[in-house]
């Protein structure tokens, strides 16, 4: 069997339950060397071969997976984060089924997840964005005219952009033409769970000085938009005025602005009394 493995946004121990077990059973492993951990490996088993694709074309890669089935091995295509997002997979995928090898998915946490958890943000704050766009800027991969960074940005939208640490001073400007202020809160994470992980909070306009001073030119996510330094309003998932499914409203608005601010009281209170 073959089996495309994500292996999680860098942090040894943020690939899957199920990954790692593929990994342990794997005869070989062909990973992307350029970006996954390579810590990860140690998980293989002693006589598993293992290949570095960031060397080989598509068709190399294919030449092991079909040899490796042909003689019955267990083989695990290890891809940085979850493969679904910018891993070409597909055309591997389309190249088994001419074959008629079969293969299966086994999902991975992305990088884009991996950056919020770094940023302690939440992408879907109530009252400022319920969306998020994923995307990068055209470099030696086209990126068609109608998904234009320029375009997204009309929508202000929470935006994380894949493969564009190189482009910044050219991702400024598309995203004020597109419609962001130049002090809209911005973010750049690098190597977002590795040991080496930085965050650079900044703006719009400043993203490309921000990666310069912090000698920061790939291996980057750059996340633009209100949720990281924005009042939002309160979910209504938790909210005792609201009912859902599994409860009733325990009280009114009214009451809730009372409560909250009996206890925003107590709070300066408590505060005002262990600072004397």
């Amino acid at each position: 069997m073959i089996t495309f493995v994500g292996a999680g946004p860098g942090a040894e121990d943020l690939i899957t339950v199920r990954g790692q077990r593929l990994l342990k059973e794997a005869d070989i492993v062909i990973y992307a060397g350029s970006l996954v951990n390579p810590g990860l490996l140690k998980l293989c088993k002693e006589k598993c071969k293992i290949y570095n694709s960031a060397k080989m074309t598509l068709e190399e890669v294919l030449e092991v997976m079909v040899k490796g089935y042909g003689d019955g091995k267990e083989i695990v295509r290890l891809h940085t984060g979850d493969p679904c997002l910018y891993g070409a997979i597909r055309e591997q995928m389309d190249e088994l089924k001419k074959l008629e090898i079969p293969y299966e998915d086994c999902p991975g946490v992305s990088s884009f997840c991996g950056a919020a958890a770094a940023l302690e943000a939440e992408y879907t704050l109530p009252g400022i964005s319920q969306s998020v766009v994923i995307t990068r800027m055209a470099g030696r991969t086209p990126v068609p005219e109608k998904e234009s960074v320029r375009s997204f940005a009309a929508h202000q939208a929470t935006m994380v952009l894949f493969l564009s640490t190189g482009l910044l001073k050219e991702l400024s400007a598309e995203l004020i033409e597109g419609g962001y202020s130049e002090d809209t809160p911005a973010a750049i994470v690098y190597k977002a769970t590795w040991p080496e992980q930085k965050v650079l909070r900044c703006t719009v306009g400043t993203l490309e000085q921000t990666a310069r001073e912090a000698d920061v030119t790939k291996t980057a996510l750059i996340v633009v938009g209100e949720v990281l330094d924005g009042t939002y309003e309160r979910s209504k998932l938790y909210d005792p005025t609201f009912t859902t499914e599994f409860r009733q409203a325990s009280c009114s608005k009214k009451e809730l602005g009372q409560t909250g601010e009996n206890q925003s009281t107590e709070m300066r209170r408590e505060a005002e009394g262990q600072s004397k």
